[in-house]
């Protein structure tokens, strides 16, 4: 999870030790109010306010990491880069801003050459490293470098024994997540049943509903379709706050061929929710919908879904390719 926001108080006790000028009060609600429109998958009115913002205040280090998030949620790899490298310079003391640095340096790597995603994928490693070394408590940082330790070679920066060496720190914070890295780590060396017994561990120590979702994931992986599908089962019905896990749900249904009913189900949850995130964008949620209606002979209602998808992110070349119906 993402870390909130200092507090006003929080902020303006920052500023006063350091002799900088009062923030402007409209600047706080324009922040908090595009935080929220980015939430609800509202890109566009969020970028629009945050821009805003940023014209009466260049180097607020928040508001950047928001704007690199809403180019993130859209895959716009340069622009999210950018952003959060503002974000970063103009706030160093941020974790979380490093956290999103390094996972704007992993989507930038993903649609560049091999030979240029090797040099940034060390920037990947130098950012989630950073953000552990500010706030060691950080559990999504250690989760996330944890994470890329286990998928990249050691000549970026990752390697299973820098994994291992994390693993404890990130057991003594976060028990599920922590069994979750052991589990990566043993499937990375290719022991099944290790890394079984792991994810099982981490659905213990908490009964999360993403827990539920990797055990299901593994099974995905090991070619054992019935097992992922009660996982999934499983990670519906301990979702009572409805959160993006239900996402991830549908996508391991679709992409398994099973319960399309209950893919349908968690989508149509979800969008429902109080508890939605950038972590999982609204828009791009519209659009998974919509290709699961229009699958079932649903046309008029993957429409409807498309059509909301575009209305939310209008620059999202997918969400207006399908609009358009192309």
């Amino acid at each position: 999870m993402v870390l909130p926001p200092l507090s006003r108080l929080g902020r303006l006790l920052v500023l006063l030790t350091t002799g900088l000028a009062m923030v402007p009060s409209t600047a706080w609600a324009d922040t908090a109010s595009a935080e929220s429109a980015l939430k609800q998958g509202r890109v566009e009115e969020a970028a629009s306010m945050l821009k805003q913002t940023l014209k009466q205040e260049p180097h607020n280090g928040y508001a950047h990491q928001l704007l690199c998030r809403i180019y993130y949620a859209q895959d716009r790899a340069d622009s999210a880069v950018s952003e959060c490298e503002r974000s970063v310079s103009d706030d160093p003391s941020r974790s979380d801003s490093e956290v999103w640095l390094g996972r704007a340096y992993g989507l930038k790597a993903s649609q560049i050459n091999m030979l240029s995603a090797f040099v940034v994928a060390r920037k990947v490693a130098a950012a989630f490293e950073r953000a552990v070394e500010l706030d060691p408590s950080n559990v999504q940082a250690m989760s996330d470098l944890g994470q890329f330790y286990v998928a990249a070679p050691a000549i970026v920066g990752g390697g299973l024994d820098k994994a291992q060496a994390l693993a404890p720190r990130l057991m003594a914070r976060s028990p599920a997540k922590g069994h979750r890295l052991l589990a990566m780590i043993a499937q990375k060396q290719n022991d099944a049943a290790t890394a079984e017994t792991e994810f099982r561990d981490a659905v213990a120590a908490g009964k999360a509903p993403e827990a539920w979702v990797d055990l299901a994931q593994f099974y995905q992986q090991q070619g054992q379709a019935d097992k992922a599908v009660a996982a999934l089962e499983a990670s519906v019905q301990a979702n009572r706050s409805r959160d993006n896990s239900l996402v991830d749900v549908a996508s391991i249904l679709t992409d398994l061929h099973r319960r399309p009913d209950l893919a349908e189900k968690a989508l149509r949850d979800y969008l429902a929710s109080p508890s939605k995130t950038d972590e999982a964008p609204v828009f791009k949620v519209h659009l998974q919908l919509g290709d699961i209606l229009k699958k079932n002979g649903d046309t008029a209602g993957a429409q409807r879904e498309y059509a909301a998808a575009f209305g939310l992110a209008p620059h999202f070349a997918p969400a207006r390719k399908a609009a358009e119906g192309q």
